[in-house]
C-alpha cells in the first residue's frame, strides 16, 4: 500500500513526533511515507502534493490549531478521490468521536489515544481486507452507524522504536525545533488540561533518550523541546538528564523543558547555576492563576511561595530564561482576581510571560462541567471561553488588550529599562501599565495595522505624552536610551526628532571627547566617530539610574558607539558636574 502521514504545523519550524513514531512503528511491514504542511498553506497546494502521491490511506494528526484546516483538506481529498481512505487521530478527535464521525462523513476511522501499534494493527487490517473487529483502539463505519473499538493497555514505552532515525529528516535538522519526549502522562489532575485524564507517568529507555539526543546533535538539531508534562517529577531522573546534556551537548544548542517549578528543590537550582552553560536551558513553567481557590476548583496543586522561590533563584542565576504561562479564564477567577494574578507574576519578571486565554478542550473535567460556571465558548477550535458567571465578554477584550501589548513591550524585551520605570514609578501597578496602554492602542486602531521597531517607540511616547505623564522627558530618555542599545547599527533616521543642527552637535561631541569618557587613548579616528556615533542629551543622570535605580535631574550625555566591525554598540554616559 501507498501510505501518507500528513500534519499541518502552527509554523514551519515545527516538527511532528507523532507521525513520525507511527512510521517507526510500523516498519518494517509497512513503509509509510510523511507530509508535513503549514496552516498558512493554501489548501489547494496541500491537496494538489497529497493527489499527485498517489496515495491508498492518508493518517491525518490532529490537534485544536490544525482541525479546521485539516478537515477542509479531508473534503476535497474525498470528492477528488473517494477511494483513499482517511484515518484520523490525535487528542483533538479522540473525544467526542461519535460527534467527530457524525459531523464529518468523510472520517473513515478514528485513532483513539496512543496510537502507534492502533495505526499499525488498523493498517494490517486495510491489507489483508479482512474485518477491522479485533483492532483495539478505533472508530469506524458499520452498517450505516459508527463503532467503536475499546483501546487495549498502554504501550511498554521501553520498546518503541525511535521516531528520530530518519534520513530524510537530516537536511531539516538545524532548522526547525526538535520535540523529543523521556514519558508519557502526567501526575496532575489540572481540569483544563489533557493530561489530567491520563493517569500515571510511563518512562522511556533512558539511554535510548541519551542516543537520540546524541544523534539529534551530530546531525545539526540547535533547539530540543522535551514534551514531558513535567519533566522534574522524577528528582534523580532530571538531574541525571540535566547532567548528561550539560556534559554532551554542542555550542549553540538550546534545550527546552516544561517543569513544574514548585516541587524543583534548591539544591537542583543550586547545580544549574553552578554548572549549566548560559543558554543552553530553558524552562517553561504554567503558573496559570494565584488564586488558590480558582486552583482548587481545578483540582491544581500549587505552592506559590515554593514556585516563586524556583524562578527567583533562577533568575538570579542568570543562566536560564524562564517562561512563565497565566490562564484567563479559570473558575471563580474575575477580572479584578486575574488583575492580582497578573501583578503576582510580573513581580518575578520573568524573561517571557505568555497570556494566554482558556481553552475547553474536548475531554477535560472542566468542559464536562462548564454549566457549573455558566462558560460560554467558542463551538469550534480553539474552543476559547467567551465568558463565564464572574468574566464577562468584555472583561476578555480588555485582557486581550494587555496581552497585546505585553506580547510586543516586555516579551520581546525592545525597551526593559523604560517599561521598568513605568511600571514601578508611573503607574500603580505592571498590569495598570499595559492595560491603559493596550486600551489606547486598540482605541487608535494600531491592532489592525503593521508596525516597525521605531513606530512602537512612537507609539508608546504618543500614549504617555497624550496622558500628561509626569517626568515625561527622564521617559523619553530612557527610551531614546533602550532604543539605541538595542540597535547594531547606527540607525538612519531615529524614532524622535532631532532637535540640533550640525555646529550644536558638533560642540556637542568636543565636549564629550574632552570630558574624558571614551577609551583612552581614542581607538579609533575622530572623524569615524562622528560617523558611527549617535550622541544625546537627556534631562537626568542615566548612569546613576541604571546602577541604582534612582533620578537624579542633573543633565547628561548618552553617546552610543556603533563599531562598524563588531556589530554591536558601545554605550557611555557623561556627566560633565561628576
Amino acid at each position: 500500500m501507498n501510505i501518507i502521514c500528513a500534519t499541518l504545523n502552527a509554523k514551519y519550524i515545527h516538527t511532528n513526533i507523532a507521525i513520525r513514531y507511527l512510521k517507526a512503528y510500523a516498519a518494517p511491514e509497512y513503509d509509510i511515507a510523511l507530509a508535513e504542511y503549514t496552516i498558512k498553506d493554501p489548501i489547494i497546494n496541500i491537496v494538489s502534493d497529497l493527489i499527485q502521491k498517489q496515495p491508498q490511506v492518508i493518517g491525518f494528526s490532529c490537534y485544536i490549531w490544525n482541525i479546521e484546516e485539516t478537515i477542509k483538506v479531508i473534503k476535497m481529498i474525498k470528492k477528488i478521490d473517494s477511494s483513499i481512505t482517511i484515518v484520523v487521530g490525535g487528542p483533538e478527535v479522540t473525544y467526542d468521536y461519535i460527534d467527530w464521525m457524525n459531523q464529518v462523513k468523510e472520517f473513515d476511522y478514528i485513532v483513539i489515544g496512543e496510537g502507534e501499534h492502533t495505526f499499525k494493527q488498523l493498517l494490517t487490517a486495510i491489507d489483508t481486507k479482512q474485518g477491522i473487529k479485533e483492532v483495539s483502539g478505533i472508530v469506524y463505519r458499520e452498517e450505516g452507524g459508527v463503532k467503536f473499538n475499546p483501546q487495549i493497555n498502554k504501550l511498554d514505552l521501553k520498546l518503541l522504536p525511535s521516531p528520530h532515525r530518519l534520513i530524510e529528516d537530516i537536511p531539516h535538522l538545524s532548522k526547525r525545533v526538535i520535540y523529543i519526549e523521556t514519558s508519557r502522562g502526567c501526575p496532575f489532575s489540572c481540569q483544563f488540561c489533557l493530561s489530567s485524564i491520563e493517569v500515571g507517568v510511563r518512562y522511556f529507555d533512558r539511554e535510548k533518550v541519551k542516543e537520540d539526543i546524541r544523534y539529534l546533535m551530530k546531525n545539526g538539531a540547535k533547539t530540543i523541546k522535551f514534551v514531558d508534562r513535567t519533566f522534574n517529577i522524577s528528582r534523580s531522573y532530571a538531574m541525571e538528564m540535566f547532567q548528561f546534556l550539560i556534559d554532551e551537548h554542542l555550542p549553540g544548542t538550546v534545550f527546552q523543558f516544561e517543569i513544574t517549578a514548585d516541587i524543583m528543590r534548591p539544591e537542583v537550582i543550586d547545580f544549574l547555576n553552578k554548572n549549566a552553560p548560559a543558554g543552553l536551558f530553558r524552562f517553561e513553567i504554567g503558573v496559570q492563576s494565584t488564586n488558590d481557590y480558582t486552583n482548587e476548583l481545578v483540582m491544581r496543586k500549587q505552592n506559590f511561595d515554593k514556585l516563586t522561590r524556583t524562578v527567583t533563584m533562577v533568575k538570579e542565576g542568570g543562566k536560564i530564561d524562564q517562561h512563565l504561562d497565566l490562564i484567563a479564564g479559570l473558575p471563580e477567577e474575575d477580572y479584578t482576581s486575574f488583575k492580582k494574578t497578573f501583578n503576582d507574576v510580573f513581580a518575578m519578571r520573568p524573561e517571557e510571560l505568555q497570556l494566554g486565554f482558556l481553552k475547553m478542550l474536548r475531554g477535560t473535567g472542566l468542559r464536562l462541567r462548564a454549566k457549573e460556571h455558566d462558560y460560554i465558548y467558542m463551538d469550534h477550535s480553539p474552543y476559547e471561553i467567551l465568558g463565564n458567571n464572574v468574566l464577562s465578554f468584555h472583561d476578555i477584550i480588555r485582557i486581550k488588550q494587555v496581552e497585546d501589548v505585553l506580547e510586543k513591550y516586555w516579551n520581546d524585551h525592545r525597551m526593559n529599562a523604560t517599561i521598568e520605570y513605568l511600571v514601578t514609578q508611573t503607574f500603580p501597578t505592571p498590569f495598570d501599565f499595559f492595560q491603559d496602554f493596550g486600551a489606547y492602542w486598540e482605541k487608535q486602531g494600531w491592532s489592525r495595522i503593521g508596525h516597525q521597531l521605531e513606530d512602537l517607540f512612537r507609539r508608546l511616547y504618543q500614549f504617555l505624552k497624550d496622558r500628561n505623564t509626569e517626568n515625561l522627558m527622564v521617559i523619553e530618555g530612557l527610551m531614546k536610551y533602550d532604543y539605541l542599545a538595542g540597535k547594531k547599527q547606527k540607525p538612519r533616521k531615529p524614532w524622535w526628532e532631532l532637535d540640533k543642527d550640525k555646529k550644536e552637535r558638533a560642540e556637542l561631541y568636543k565636549k564629550v571627547i574632552a570630558g574624558g569618557i571614551l577609551p583612552e587613548p581614542l581607538t579609533f579616528a575622530e572623524k569615524d566617530f562622528y560617523k558611527y556615533s549617535v550622541i544625546e542629551e537627556l534631562a537626568f543622570d542615566l548612569d546613576k539610574y541604571l546602577n541604582t535605580g534612582e533620578i537624579d535631574t542633573i543633565p547628561s550625555i548618552l553617546v552610543v558607539y556603533f563599531h562598524p566591525s563588531l556589530d554591536q554598540a558601545t554605550v557611555y554616559s557623561y556627566n560633565e558636574h561628576k
